[in-house]
């Protein structure tokens, strides 16, 4: 089954991952483990894999475990794994995804600027060196959410990255494209792809590139980008005989936005440490938090109106023999039966101003926004005033 194939497959239970490598795709459930501990779940985990030989676990590691949200994997009942989705994809006609009923934005884009401002206050008074603040869209539809069409449509847009879709517990479903690899282990080699520090693609050509220049060349963005791999590299050092970290972050690109980004490799020094345990290991990083770990959800938790769930946590799999590849969840929704939340954040240092930070939640809503066939321009200006609003 080609790659084309195994995407139209793809029914809402079931567990996606279309990477640049591989396209993934595991239906049912053999075994299903839930948890807040992450100890226990990587033992329990590893205690189902003995049982399926040859089998994976695929799913999602929440945000902040301690608030209650349990991470969810299943050793599904049937995998099929092929190559990358691109070109095969190509023949695939681009999903119709149907005009949204309302559009609602948590908190209003004002509220969400006056706490990008009280958090680059805090910084120093917390002694942190970046806070990460997200802000949502609530979209509702008059129809059941179609969820295959817009992950559909997500891997038509991306070549690149991470796309995914998982089955959350209550019957929910997460679904994005994240640009950013949070670990993959394949035998002793570890791969970390931190990215942070962020800057919207433009349409002219010469215009796309300035922005690209303009990124390598923003001191707010480097130090943001510093700070994060300075972090994952320590976070996997105790875990890896030889790390490699490049000195230079490089520009990364979706079809939305320009990223810094630093590839991470290394060893392990143990061949029993799997790629869940580097996944929590490493989770979450200050791409998606900010540094330190502890002040920085504090400060979160006392800024966002919203609980984050499964938003800013990790989608991936991991097999019998430990291998396995993580994606930290970005650029991503959370969809029930006919209503979605879609959610994007911005890295906040002292040099943070609030109208480019809320710019920069409105270009990454874009992601989505365009597999929904929807202008981010509607979503993020027109219906981004914190009231209900219909598209008509």
């Amino acid at each position: 089954m080609d790659a084309a194939r195994l995407v139209e497959h793809y029914r809402r239970d079931d567990f996606l991952l279309a990477t640049a490598r591989r396209t993934l795709l595991a239906s049912g459930t053999a075994h299903e483990i839930t948890g807040t501990d992450e100890d226990a779940l990587a033992a329990r985990v590893s205690a189902a894999l003995a049982e399926h030989d040859g089998g994976i676990a695929a799913g999602v590691l929440p945000y902040d475990a301690a608030t209650g949200t349990p991470a969810r994997l299943v050793v599904p009942q049937t995998v099929h794994t092929t190559g990358p989705a691109h070109p095969d994809i190509g023949r695939l006609a681009r999903e119709h995804i149907g005009t949204p009923a309302a559009v609602r934005a948590v908190p209003d884009p004002h509220v969400h600027a006056d706490a990008v401002s009280t958090a680059r206050t805090q910084l120093a008074v917390r002694d942190l060196r970046k806070v990460v603040l997200a802000r949502a869209l609530d979209v509702d539809f008059a129809h059941d959410v179609p969820v295959a069409s817009i992950v559909r449509n997500l891997i038509l847009d991306h070549s690149h990255g991470y796309v995914f879709a998982a089955d959350l517990p209550g019957g929910r479903t997460l679904l994005g494209a994240s640009p950013e690899l949070l670990v993959s282990r394949r035998g002793g080699h570890v791969v970390a792809h931190p990215h942070a520090g962020s800057m919207p693609r433009a349409a002219e050509s010469a215009a796309d590139a300035a922005n690209a220049e303009a990124l390598l060349a923003s001191k707010k963005d480097r130090l943001e980008h510093a700070v994060l791999a300075d972090a994952v590299a320590e976070a996997l050092r105790p875990f890896c005989r030889h790390l490699e970290v490049p000195r230079k972050p490089a520009l990364e690109r979706t079809p939305t936005m320009w990223h810094l980004g630093t590839r991470i490799t290394g060893e392990l020094a143990d061949p029993e440490t799997t790629a869940l345990q580097l996944a929590s290991a490493l989770h979450p990083t200050p791409a998606i938090c900010g540094t330190p770990v502890t002040s920085a959800r504090r400060l979160i938790g006392d800024l966002e109106p919203f609980d984050r769930g499964y938003y800013a946590g990790a989608t991936g799999w991991v097999d019998g023999n430990g291998d396995g590849e993580w994606a930290v969840s970005i650029r991503c929704a959370d969809a029930g039966e006919a209503s979605l939340r879609m959610y994007a954040g911005g890295g906040i240092v002292e040099d943070s101003d609030p109208h480019a930070e809320l710019d920069e939640t409105s270009a990454k809503f874009a992601t989505l926004a365009r597999a929904m066939g929807l202008d981010s321009d509607v979503l993020t200006a027109t219906y981004s005033r914190g009231d209900s609003a219909s598209p008509g």
